[in-house]
């Protein structure tokens, strides 16, 4: 395979494969190397049948399995997923979407429509019935002030369901022949498959799990919720987190606003984009009106002090339960999330905050605990499914040179990967995730479809905006500036009504968050796996932890899940995230263009598309030049970074642990004006010996003489270009220079070390923690918090030994390891 430049929208480099330029992804299958070109063609396996495992009992292959609670036959077909490519450009959108209802709903829950007559009468009464008996006053009082949950329910404030609109009657009635259930029974009614024509969100309970116990918490979230450790460890807590949200706070309410405020829970609906292309294929109406949260649910918003909120300027979280329950979205799924994702979820959002790249916390993690818990069937991989990739002395492979057959098999490497083979059971569990908000660009995307296919335009020049689909757009716009970036976005704007300049401000912010976002996870080596549009928060935060990874063996198109095709692969994230902003600009745009006038409108799409391009780019170099001990201003990294990468591809090495030695060579040898020029004790320490310590050096074999030499001569080009670029009139030198006047000076050294972590969750350590876990022992869940809380740090011995290692090869070839479904 031969890389070579991409150019979509932007400067920016994505890289391909020449087996992958025919737009097919590759799935799983036995691979030929063909007698030409070293183009890998393949050759379709036949589907196994899967087998069923509970635990405690051997695994059988079966074709047909009888469900546990039905007479019925269930079959369980090949799990190949396919992508369908469109050729569309972003800026060529289809405005079709689905057929929406026309009625408007506000919010069931918007307090106005109470008259100031009636909130005094009840004031009144209630004054009264205390007064009559003060005692029971005073006694009621006391047991809300001790309740375990008091200082969480009395900052309750549900903006999302205040400010936007719930699903209208007129849709849940439309609704109704896709369901058994009736509108009259909402319980059900929300916890079935079916379409959703309008509204926000639809208000969904989340279904409680049996026995619930809480496995780990986050004390920093915690702390941040105001909740101390005594109401951690409360049952009040672990029956909250674990879904029975009503039963938790029984006690706390006293009026009926409180009973709104603590009885709110909601599901959201949004659309899908798959790399700038919207589909509906994907809802199980064929329309979008059914794809959304189909396993999240909302539990509130909270607000905090500004010192523990993430924007000072509007402290408040939302937290929301993974794994709580079907709701209208689920598409026929049990809307659960089992033990083993949810561990992930929980480990890999913390690991993520505490490596400095923004993101969705995790608060807790709560399982459905015993013999009588609830438990979900979910496809899985067997000890036996493994990559089978040839060997470097593989006869097909003898025309090539050693450096071209390690990038052959590289590549058929990341291509091999099968799905799952099996069914397990496996323990319920739910993590609650919290952010200051989780407001999508699928949100504005959906309701952009809707609204632009409701209002049309009169003469190509003018939308049509007193449309109920229209106003719940520019009401979506308005409450993504206020939850996201209220000071630059929201305040200058609200007062005077101008929603046209309100929502450039909220697209440049959100360009500046996505672009620092997916910088980061090149920086930290991690890949999202599944990175559509709807997964991309407009803020610019992390969320999601489904099939996610961290590089061990370096290659450009890295990730864990089978889907990702090249589109998701490792260093093309960061144009995976500027088709996704291009989405929400294309989403967004109509409002600008009815407010401010279609040429406007089409003149700042150009200039903020051109600035989000050079944006993008600009933070993955800046990662660079840190990652290479530079200021991140300092071009003179750039072309050190592009003979590096080749020397990547040519030798197996570890993504984690090379960057983290070449900080230890810096460390052993300062960048001085005097600094040393040993280059060979330098290679000596990035190379490590494994023969001291087994899995310290980067590299999975040991390296030629021509790669040393190679890498020998590189480290010397490098330290030399580092030594004068700090020197006074290097760039770096000046950089530093700048950022001392405003309070942020930082050595070369120090850069490096917060620029190339340690630790990070590799997938190996993961799988240990899980399985140790659904056989009881859970004590490696909370080791491994320790650990990534901590990513930057040394450690101790014992630490390196353990963490700070490469993947054993065994697990760069396992399914459920090496790759993922």
């Amino acid at each position: 395979y031969w890389y070579g430049p991409f150019m979509a929208n932007s400067s920016l480099l994505l890289f391909r494969t020449a087996a992958a330029r025919t737009r097919r992804l590759v799935p799983a299958s036995t691979l030929a190397i063909a007698s030409t070109g070293g183009t890998c063609q393949q050759k379709q396996k036949q589907q196994q049948p899967m087998r069923l495992v509970r635990p405690g009992t051997a695994a059988t292959t079966i074709g047909l399995v009888a469900a546990a609670a039905a007479t019925t036959i269930t079959t369980f077909p090949s799990l190949s997923y396919h992508y369908h490519f469109g050729v569309r450009p972003v800026s060529a959108f289809a405005a079709g979407a689905s057929s929406s209802a026309t009625a408007r709903s506000t919010s069931a829950r918007n307090m106005s429509s109470l008259s100031a007559s009636a909130a005094n009468a009840e004031t009144v009464t209630a004054a009264n019935g205390a007064a009559s008996n003060g005692e029971e006053g005073t006694s009621k009082v006391q047991q809300q002030q001790s309740h375990p949950l008091s200082a969480l329910a009395s900052n309750f404030d549900h903006t999302w369901i205040n400010h936007l609109d719930a699903e209208s009657d007129s849709s849940k009635r439309s609704a109704m022949k896709h369901t058994r259930h009736s509108s009259v029974d909402d319980a059900l009614f929300n916890r079935s498959k079916r379409p959703v024509f309008d509204g926000h969100y639809v208000e969904v309970q989340p279904t409680p799990l049996k026995n619930p116990r809480l496995i780990v918490h986050s004390e920093d979230m915690a702390r941040r919720l105001g909740l101390d450790e005594e109401a951690v460890k409360s049952d009040e807590f672990t029956k909250f987190f674990s879904g029975d949200v009503t039963s938790a706070l029984t006690g706390l309410s006293s009026t009926t606003d409180d009973e709104e405020r603590f009885g709110a829970t909601w599901a959201t609906p949004y659309a899908l984009s798959i790399m700038g292309t919207r589909y509906t294929s994907n809802c199980p109406f064929g329309t979008g009106d059914g794809y959304g949260d189909g396993r999240a649910i909302s539990i509130g918003e909270v607000t905090v002090s500004p010192d523990h909120g993430e924007h000072p300027a509007s402290p408040r979280y939302e937290m929301q339960l993974k794994g709580a329950g079907p709701t209208p979205f689920c598409r026929g799924a049990d809307g659960r999330a089992v033990l083993r994702s949810s561990i992930r979820e929980f480990l890999a959002s913390e690991a993520m905050h505490h490596l400095g790249v923004k993101t969705t916390r995790a608060l807790s993690l709560v399982v459905s605990d015993g013999p009588d818990g609830d438990t979900s069937m979910r496809p899985w991989y067997s000890e036996d499914s493994k990559r089978n990739v040839p060997s470097m002395d593989d006869p097909r492979l003898a025309q090539y040179t050693d450096a071209q057959k390690r990038q052959i098999l590289a590549q058929l490497q990341v291509q091999a990967r099968d799905n799952p083979d099996i069914m397990i059971e496996e323990p319920c569990a739910i993590t609650c995730r919290v952010s200051p908000s989780f407001v999508r660009v699928g949100h504005l995307d959906l309701f952009a479809r809707r609204a632009t296919k409701a209002s049309g335009m009169d003469d190509g020049k003018q939308y049509d905006t007193s449309t109920p689909e229209w106003e719940a757009l520019e009401k979506l716009i308005w409450h993504a500036a206020y939850r996201e970036f209220p000071k630059t976005a929201y305040d200058p704007y609200k007062d005077s009504d101008d929603i046209g300049n309100a929502a450039k401000a909220l697209l440049k912010c959100s360009m500046n968050g996505i672009a620092t976002m997916v910088a980061g996870w090149i920086r930290v080596g991690f890949t999202q796996g599944n990175f559509n549009a709807d997964n991309c928060l407009v803020g610019g935060r992390q969320m999601d932890y489904g099939p996610f990874g961290f590089v061990d063996e370096y290659h450009p198109l890295y990730a864990k899940w089978t889907g990702s095709g090249e589109h998701f692969g490792f260093l093309n994230q960061p144009q995976a995230g500027f088709t996704n902003f291009a989405v929400m600009v294309e989403s967004v745009l109509p409002v600008i263009s009815a407010h401010c006038g279609a040429e406007e409108a089409s003149k700042f799409k150009e200039e903020l598309m051109a600035e989000g391009a050079a944006m993008f780019q600009g933070k993955v170099d800046e990662v660079f030049r840190a990652k290479l001990g530079f200021h991140p201003t300092d071009e003179a990294a750039d072309e050190l970074w592009s003979e590096l990468e080749p020397l990547f591809r040519e030798t197996r090495v570890d993504w984690t642990m090379f960057w983290r030695q070449l900080y230890e060579v810096v460390k052993q040898f300062p960048v001085t004006p005097d600094a040393s020029t040993d280059y060979g004790d330098m290679l000596k320490v990035l190379v490590a010996d494994d023969g001291k310590r087994a899995g310290s050096s980067p590299f999975y074999e040991e390296l030629s003489t021509e790669s040393r030499a190679k890498y020998l001569k590189w480290i010397k080009e490098w330290r030399e270009t580092l030594v004068a670029s700090y020197k006074e009139d290097g760039a770096s030198a000046k950089g530093v220079a700048a950022d001392a006047a405003t309070g942020e000076d930082i050595s070369s050294e120090e850069r490096m070390r917060l620029a190339n972590p340690k630790y990070i969750l590799r997938e190996r350590t993961l799988v240990d923690a899980y399985g140790k876990a659904a056989n009881g022992d859970e004590y490696m869940i909370k080791e491994l918090l320790d650990l990534v809380e901590h990513p930057y740090d040394e450690g101790t011995e014992a630490l390196s030994e353990k963490y700070y290692r490469r993947a054993p090869d065994e697990a760069l070839k396992a399914g459920g390891t090496a790759y993922m479904s």
